[in-house]
């Protein structure tokens, strides 16, 4: 039996704007058992808005609240149609005209996405009766469905190949985010270089804060200007703000809005959580426990933001692997106090799939 790694090529079309697909049951359906001799997978998503749990956030999610519950909970927090400044289409000259007509105003979807703490990259034991759920947030606009592009690599081991730290400048602001992507830090060149210098043909890029970082975190997501220096910002300053700017809304202007988020709007968001949680049977639940501290805490406590993330690494028939990233990702630092110095460490680790 072959020991390399089988790498499946999956387009998934949602159902909704919010949707959730077992991806692992799709690749069943598309490919039989062909995934069935390798005991781990890799899943990769090529978007900003639809991904993945971690498996450990998963496991503790299937049973009780669910998947579903969890991301509604962030769902509520950054509700469809507030005052984004991303959303303000006449405000992205980075767009042609043309493109501004069509650009979808999902700001909310990038923010639940990333405090939400889904991935684009995770890995999952190959159990057949366990899902694997692809999340997504923004998977219709204007009315038609978004083809979504995922890849699924079953392998057999993984191999640690080499490990190096990188330092990331970072601004006197005490809430801050960095594109690792901009060419003008050079970490992006420094990255595909360390990949492409140990000819690893599938793996995986490992990028973590270094132990002693503080108050900060890293995110796959687009690093468009007025989100990463407005919006998000604004959540990490005051986590309810777009909520409660919502309801707001809904109350002066009723006709404006569906009659579930007119329901929602006639209370205070508190009233509105504890409504949520009993509706779905959730007392005394993850997701019950979520809010209450989302209520109590600054947006640093509550944001499921993680300490880590992984970049696909692929030679895709080419011989020699490289980073593979979806045309809007970017790996994003993300800071809500001062760095004890004027840059953060990063630990890189360099894995090669079997």
């Amino acid at each position: 039996m072959s020991c390399d790694p089988l790498d499946l090529k999956l387009d998934v079309v949602p159902r909704s704007r919010f949707d959730m697909v077992d991806l692992r049951g799709l690749v069943s359906a598309r490919h039989g058992a062909a995934l069935a001799a390798y005991p781990q997978c890799l899943y990769w998503s090529s978007h900003t808005t639809a991904g993945f749990l971690d498996r450990s956030m998963a496991s503790r999610l299937i049973q009780k609240p669910g998947v579903v519950a969890y991301i509604d909970a962030f769902r509520a927090i950054f509700p469809e149609g507030a005052d984004y400044e991303h959303d303000r289409l006449d405000r992205r000259l980075e767009l042609a005209p043309a493109q501004r007509e069509v650009e979808p105003k999902n700001a909310d979807s990038h923010l639940a996405f990333i405090a939400a703490g889904l991935r684009t990259c995770v890995t999952y034991a190959n159990k057949p009766d366990e899902p694997v759920c692809f999340v997504d947030l923004d998977g219709v606009n204007a009315g038609r469905p978004r083809c979504r592009h995922t890849r699924v690599i079953g392998f057999h081991r993984e191999e640690v190949v080499a490990r190096r730290q990188i330092e990331v400048p970072v601004s006197i602001h005490p809430v801050d985010s960095v594109n690792l992507r901009d060419p003008r830090l050079g970490v992006g060149e420094e990255l595909a270089e360390f990949v492409h210098g140990h000819g690893v043909p599938k793996g995986r890029l490992r990028l973590s804060l270094h132990a002693g970082e503080r108050h900060a975190g890293l995110t796959v997501n687009e690093y468009e200007t007025l989100l990463m220096r407005h919006d998000l910002p604004e959540v990490l300053r005051d986590p309810l703000r777009f909520a409660i700017e919502k309801g707001r809304h809904a109350i002066a202007d009723p006709r404006a809005v569906p009659a579930k988020t007119l329901g929602y709007a006639k209370y205070d968001l508190v009233r509105l959580m504890n409504q949520a949680v009993e509706r779905l049977g959730l007392s005394e639940s993850l997701v019950e426990r979520l809010l209450a501290r989302m209520m109590a805490v600054p947006a640093n406590r509550f944001l499921r933001m993680k300490r880590s993330v992984n970049l696909l690494v692929s030679d895709d028939g080419l011989g020699r692997g490289s980073l593979v990233e979806g045309r809007y990702q970017s790996t994003i630092l993300v800071q809500w106090h001062r760095a004890a110095r004027r840059s953060r460490l990063i630990d890189v680790t360099l894995t090669r799939l079997h």
